[in-house]
């Protein structure tokens, strides 16, 4: 099942992560440079704090991200 887009979603508010579902970035030489691509960004949903709550806007994936150093991703 796929969820709708977020609507506090903008386009403007991004991150660049990989998508723990779709896995889209896999083969993209920018994304393997560390680089911000133009086609494989997700949306920053909202953060509290270090945890940021992100939605995938190829399949729609919403999960969250604890981003504090030393927390296992």
């Amino acid at each position: 099942m796929r969820l709708p887009i977020d609507p506090q979603a903008d386009p403007s508010r991004r991150a660049w992560l990989p998508c723990p579902v779709c896995d889209d970035a896999r083969h993209c030489e920018t994304c393997a440079s560390r680089r911000n691509c133009g086609d494989h960004w997700r949306y920053l949903i909202s953060n509290n704090g270090p945890v940021l709550h992100l939605q995938c806007p190829r399949c729609t994936h919403a999960w969250s991200l604890n981003t504090r150093p030393g927390t296992t991703r």
